[in-house]
């Protein structure tokens, strides 16, 4: 039974992958997903194009590091990014799945060192009143997951400067709503600040307001 639900979620894993390419949130080898399994996670491999995964490409990892050797012809590495990962998901027990994107307009606000501010009430999909942006670091190191981890306290999303996004969420399909909302907003702030280099934003008040509403609201609600 076990080894059927491993291949399951080896199977979900790669068919949210191809979605993030589908939906244009990853192009080529960018980014990479994760999600809890058992006493470990399995990971998406490092540099395969999404055309060439399969699910038995998924590598499963655990949490001091060490990841399961395959067969030769499916041998890979882990996600160069597993560090955040494992790190996510060793310090939130409520998340069960990782979303990492350079999608076009979180990465370019990523790019200016920006929170994404109040300016529309969805931004309590992520979690809080903003969505920070964590200091730059290089890609795949630990100083890079422990800025992530810090940008992403109370929060399910932050960017990474100069680099792209990270979407948690209860599981997979819930990590993938949360990274095509966040893109959105991304999109949306990034058009109005073309207009508007200072919007009006919402109040503390006025998203106290929201995350009340959202306690009911559909995908969005909070438990």
């Amino acid at each position: 039974m076990a080894k059927n639900n491993m291949q399951n979620q080896r199977e979900h894993l790669l068919k949210i992958s191809q979605q993030l390419v589908q939906l244009g949130l990853n192009k080529g080898t960018s980014g990479n997903a994760s999600v809890r399994f058992g006493d470990g996670f399995l990971v998406t491999p490092s540099g395969m194009p999404i055309e060439q995964m399969t699910a038995d490409s998924m590598v499963n990892m655990q949490f001091d590091g060490s990841y399961e050797l395959q067969a030769k012809s499916i041998a890979k590495k882990p996600s160069s990014e597993w560090r955040f990962h494992r790190d996510i998901l060793a310090h939130r027990p409520e998340i069960n799945a990782v979303i990492h994107t350079h999608s076009m307009f979180a990465t370019t606000l990523a790019c200016l060192h920006k929170d994404i501010p109040p300016f529309h009430y969805m931004i309590a999909v992520a979690g809080g009143g903003n969505i920070r942006c964590a200091p730059y670091a290089l890609f795949g190191s630990q100083l890079l997951s422990n800025y992530a981890l810090t940008a992403l306290t109370d929060r399910k999303a932050c960017l990474l400067a100069n680099h792209g996004m990270i979407a948690l969420g209860n599981d997979l399909d819930d990590a993938l709503a949360v990274t095509v909302e966040v893109e959105n907003l991304c999109e949306e702030y990034w058009r109005i600040l073309q207009v508007n280099s200072n919007p009006p934003l919402l109040s503390e008040a006025e998203m106290r307001e929201v995350f009340e509403q959202f306690k009911g609201y559909g995908q969005w609600a909070i438990k």
